[in-house]
């Protein structure tokens, strides 16, 4: 069949359906983007931003400890937490050992694992003190090992967790690590 100018007549009702298949396709890609998954289901329960966790972190008490790499540990900081890594070093200026929060597993496992720490190697940690069951531990915003080696898993200026971040904010502030003094 052919029409105007010698082009195909589509069959009446396609324009209608090719134009309702683009809307659900378009619909299902939103829908499917704007899903994200439960705190629990990601392995962050417990350690969201503004959380009973995230809120002992305070940016204007930043301080930085450096030290030697003891060993990885797991913990659980609050009860009810999905798991968490950190480390132990032991702190240059008076020989103890600190026990330093680096963030949830499901975040910072692979990143601290690719990072490649060995047992005394030196390491700079920058964050703040704070307490959890009466001791205190290190929450560590970037651990730093050589002149450019890091994992940051918070914005220094304020605190930010990079695990409650988009993965553009993400994207956007590993840029930028090291455009600052390399201090920050």
């Amino acid at each position: 069949m052919r029409g105007t100018y010698g082009q195909a007549k589509r069959p009446a009702g396609t324009a209608a359906f090719v134009r309702a298949l683009v809307f659900f396709a378009i619909l299902a890609a939103l829908v499917a983007c704007g899903e994200s998954e439960t705190p629990q289901a990601s392995g962050l329960t417990g350690w969201e931003q503004n959380g009973e966790y995230d809120q002992r972190y305070d940016p204007q008490e930043l301080d930085r400890v450096k030290g030697s790499f003891q060993e990885i540990v797991e913990l659980t900081p609050l009860d009810g937490m999905a798991p968490g890594i950190g480390v132990i070093m032991r702190d240059r200026a008076d020989d103890e050992l600190v026990t330093v929060h680096l963030g949830p597993k499901a975040f910072v496992g692979k990143q601290l694992e690719e990072f490649g720490l060995t047992a005394g190697q030196k390491i700079k940690v920058t964050g703040v003190w704070a307490e959890f069951d009466g001791k205190d531990v290190f929450m560590a915003s970037k651990i730093k090992k050589g002149e450019f080696q890091q994992v940051k898993v918070r914005r220094t200026s304020d605190g930010t967790p990079y695990w409650s971040m988009s993965p553009e904010q993400l994207a956007a502030e590993r840029a930028s690590e090291f455009e600052d003094d390399g201090e920050g």
